[in-house]
């Protein structure tokens, strides 16, 4: 996924309000950048850290830029904007870059499944066998391992659950966590932050429900799927 228009790089002065950040760009221009990311961003937010933001494409906006990146290292780049974490992952299973799927899936988005729930990816087999993928990003990591959640998620224990189901019903149930950054060796759920959902995952694995884990390729360019990551769950 290319960045287009090109992103320009500032440092982060504060996050705040959990969806505003400002940033003093380059050429010293102060802006106040729109943050499409709910969550904590541990280690992702720290004032003084490079960033990049991209320019709204309407110039009736209210915020004019979107914070994009945070850029730790030479090759670490975390992806900030959550709301690119999805298409990240379907233009993956277009191009069938995801190895434990077949080629040749029907792919649907946003079906509702369960109880007053929507599952991201609903993808179908040659065979009808139906796939419910559930997405989450990943932006915690600590000593090379990626972990979520990074907050209590009622949410995200409600999506075990009912994916716990769908096995049940016969169907393939697949929970597949983005880490958005390139310094973890390895994934677990995080059981200090939030012990019932990694409770509930240990669970869910039990019962047949799939894991894929996989990190992302990032510059200030793009933004792609990379190498799958080994999980301790």
């Amino acid at each position: 996924m290319l960045f287009e228009p090109e992103l320009i790089q500032g440092i982060l002065i504060k996050r705040y309000k959990r969806f505003l950040a400002d940033i003093s760009l380059a050429d010293g221009k102060k802006i106040t950048a729109h943050c499409p990311n709910s969550g904590r961003m541990t280690g992702c937010a720290d004032p003084g850290s490079v960033v990049f933001v991209s320019p709204a494409s309407n110039p009736k906006r209210k915020l004019q830029y979107t914070w994009e990146l945070t850029k730790l290292a030479k090759n670490n780049w975390i992806g900030v904007n959550t709301m690119r974490t999805n298409r990240i992952v379907e233009e993956a299973l277009r191009n069938q870059k995801i190895l434990e799927l077949d080629s040749g899936l029907s792919l649907q988005r946003e079906v509702n499944y369960g109880k007053n729930s929507r599952i991201d990816f609903l993808l179908t087999e040659s065979n009808a066998t139906k796939i419910y993928l559930e997405v989450k990003n990943v932006s915690l990591v600590e000593n090379g391992t990626a972990l979520f959640p990074d907050a209590v998620t009622k949410r995200g224990q409600k999506h075990l659950k009912e994916l716990i189901g769908v096995v049940e019903s016969g169907n393939r149930g697949v929970m597949f966590y983005l880490v958005n950054r390139q310094d973890a060796a390895v994934f677990q759920p995080a059981d200090h932050i939030d012990p019932n959902y990694a409770r509930l995952l240990r669970q869910a694995k039990k019962s047949g429900v799939e894991i894929f884990v996989y990190q992302t390729e990032a510059d200030n360019h793009s933004i792609s799927l990379g190498k799958s990551l080994v999980f301790n769950i």
